[in-house]
Formats: structure tokens, C-alpha cells, sequence
């Protein structure tokens, strides 16, 4: 069974960062992720299925950050969705790191969980 854990850690650390040509991986987007960051944040993904909360969601990120610089991405591809351990959509995640997951959080939350 150790077989698993370890074929998902190596998996894991080869994935490329959002805002990387392939550069850099996920470990590595925390420290550095291509200097292109705005109020420390490189990247932010809604992760989601395709379903109304879930584009609600989108929404509701790219309202919070209007006018920051910030890029928002909507990842359907189930695969990608498992790597960062989301087992509930729609699902947040703020520099490949999975910070909310099985609700639709309105404007001023996403703030609060980007600055916080």
C-alpha cells in the first residue's frame, strides 16, 4: 500500500505551477513561482465539476480580485482536481494550496482568505 502514497507524492512534485511554462513545480511555487507575484499570490484556481456553484464560485473570485492583477483559473479536469485533495466542489486554491473546498464563498471571504 506504501506504493500508492509515494507514486502520488512523485506525481505531485513533477506537476508543473499555473503561472510556470514548466519551470517550476508545485513545491517550489510557494517560495518563488516565476516572480510574477501580486500581494504575494501567484496563482488561484476554482476547482470545480462544471455545475451552477461552481461557476459561482468563478464569479465570485474574479469579483474579488478586479483590478489586483490577479489571474483566475477554472480547472475542470478531474485528474488535476485529485492532486490537490479536494473531495467537495466547488473548491478554492491560493498559491497550490487547497484553501477551500465544498461551498460557494462569497466576494469579501476570497479577500479575507487572499490577504488572511
Amino acid at each position: 500500500m506504501a506504493l500508492f502514497g509515494k507514486k502520488k507524492e512523485e506525481k505531485k512534485e513533477g506537476a508543473p505551477c499555473c503561472c510556470c511554462s514548466g519551470e517550476q513545480t508545485i513545491g517550489e511555487t510557494a517560495s518563488t513561482c516565476c516572480g510574477e507575484k501580486v500581494d504575494s499570490i501567484c496563482c488561484i484556481k476554482v476547482l470545480g465539476s462544471g455545475c451552477k456553484a461552481c461557476h459561482q464560485l468563478y464569479d465570485n473570485t474574479v469579483e474579488a480580485v478586479k483590478g489586483m492583477g490577479i489571474e483566475v483559473e477554472y480547472v475542470t479536469d478531474l485528474q488535476k482536481i485529485m492532486e490537490y485533495g479536494a473531495m467537495l466542489m466547488p473548491a478554492l486554491v491560493v498559491n497550490e494550496k487547497l484553501v477551500s473546498s465544498g461551498k460557494v464563498l462569497k466576494p469579501t471571504e476570497i479577500i479575507k482568505l487572499i490577504r488572511g
